[in-house]
């Protein structure tokens, strides 16, 4: 029997290694965005402002934890990367049963505290009277699959850290269908609403990870690693909570910010809680080819790190940031061009429409800037600094992102417009960070990469 498909990201070209590398990173995931996206859409249109508002919301807190969860699973692409990078196979087979365990235990405690805390999360998002009890419901429901989530991202990871990131796609793709499937039957059809839509979202994530597992199996892995004899190393999770915390920190708390300004926006009424519930979920899709380059190029330079080419990482990291400022540019032109239409997608609410309007145009600047500190934080956790993608991500959200948001919604009269530039002032004030950090630590080399940056045919 075969076995899973392992490639070395050390070999070849860099622009094509990276590519090919990030293109099946891509599609997985904007086919995982369309969990949360397919649920708004068939809210919005079968449902009222009400029900919009308790996805909107609700699907903010299980982003927080997708996030989390995502980022702390990288931690385990890091390190089984740098192990496979340097061709110790035995140290694999440890990293993989032990990250299993970890993540394991972690999806439990998450579930166990989202489903204490439900009404404590209601009151701190400030969600509107009419529309606390669908929250709840939804919350509830979708806190039954995090250990789904966990579970097929911590795979996702192990596969992506063995150089395969063509079969998480395959798996996410089949479950995609599933869950819109799912949500024309209990929103569309059965007409449930949001509980309806949370539902869908659980079958959907139970498939992914019953499918990852069918196909380990199918394909060997399993066997194979059990025959290595693997058994959980405290090293080897201290390694791979060290790669990933401070990655899932900083996701969580960019994660964590949103979900204080939704808090603050909530706080406007419910035509402004539905407006930034919709504009999250376009800007979610519009940041995907980032975050897949710059979650490719976090494998990738594992790697390199581990064969020791930091060199040739740099220039990966180079090209992510070229290709990510290709779909930015274009995500933020189109938003300036036809704001209204982009938000109508998700809600036919003439007064939703025209609120979540004002705050895309202003927030869909940040879809530039991230370009440059989503590839540089890959480029340092990948290569052996994961600490200053959290501390500059502590510095900005609290001195800028929040603060900001803060004093804008306390005005006499908030505008959605001015709240949303918020985001791109804290991200430029990390993208400025992150330039001088990796000025001081890599030197002269460095200094070319800096100057190279706002020179798009650099990248190529």
């Amino acid at each position: 029997m075969d076995t899973v498909q392992q490639r070395l990201l050390t070999e070849g070209r860099p622009f094509e290694t990276l590519v090919r590398f990030s293109l099946p990173f891509l599609l997985s995931n904007i086919l995982q965005a369309c969990y949360g996206a397919s649920d708004l859409f068939m809210v919005g249109h079968f449902s009222d402002s009400v029900g919009v508002a308790a996805v909107a919301t609700g699907g903010q807190i299980m982003q927080t934890i997708t996030g989390l969860s995502i980022g702390l699973t990288a931690g385990g692409t890091v390190l089984i990367g740098r192990t496979f990078g340097a061709q110790r196979k035995q140290e694999v087979a440890h990293a993989v049963k032990t990250i299993c365990i970890v993540f394991g235990l972690f999806s439990l405690l998450v579930t166990a505290a989202t489903i204490l805390l439900l009404d404590p999360i209601c009151q701190w998002m400030q969600v509107p009277p009419e529309a606390v009890e669908i929250t709840r419901q939804y919350l509830f429901i979708c806190a039954c699959g995090i250990l789904f989530i966990v579970g097929y991202n911590a795979i996702s990871a192990i596969l992506r850290g063995l150089g395969d990131s063509r079969t998480p796609l395959i798996l996410i793709a089949v479950a995609c269908v599933i869950n819109v499937s799912t949500d024309l039957l209990f929103v569309g059809i059965f007409r449930m609403g949001a509980p309806g839509a949370a539902i869908s979202t659980v079958i959907a994530q139970i498939a992914s990870l019953l499918l990852a597992i069918i196909y380990l199996a199918y394909r060997g892995f399993l066997g194979k690693y059990r025959r290595r004899a693997p058994c959980f190393r405290l090293c080897a999770a201290k390694d791979a909570l060290a790669a990933g915390l401070p990655i899932a920190l900083q996701e969580g708390l960019v994660n964590v910010s949103f979900l204080i300004i939704t808090a603050l926006i909530n706080g406007m009424g419910l035509v402004a809680s539905a407006s930034i519930g919709v504009v999250e979920k376009l800007i979610a899709f519009s940041m995907l080819p980032t975050t897949a380059f710059a979650a490719a190029l976090s494998a990738v330079t594992a790697q390199h790190q581990g064969a020791g080419l930091m060199d040739r990482a740099r220039r990966c990291m180079r090209m992510a940031i070229g290709l990510s400022l290709v779909f930015g540019i274009a995500c933020f032109l189109l938003a300036q061009w036809n704001a209204p239409m982009l938000v109508g997608l998700f809600t036919a609410d003439p007064l939703v429409i025209e609120s979540g309007a004002w705050y895309l145009r202003s927030y869909s600047l940040d879809c530039v800037v991230v370009c440059f500190v989503f590839c540089m934080n890959s480029f340092l956790s990948g290569g052996g600094h994961p600490l200053f993608p959290l501390v500059h991500s502590l510095l900005t959200t609290f001195l800028v992102r929040i603060p900001v948001s803060y004093l804008l919604t306390c005005t006499a009269n908030p505008s959605m417009f001015q709240i949303g530039f918020a985001a791109p002032a804290a991200s430029l004030l990390s993208m400025l960070l992150c330039q001088w950090f990796i000025a001081r630590c890599f030197g002269d080399e460095t200094q070319r990469v800096r100057k190279s940056l706002p020179t798009l045919a650099g990248f190529f």
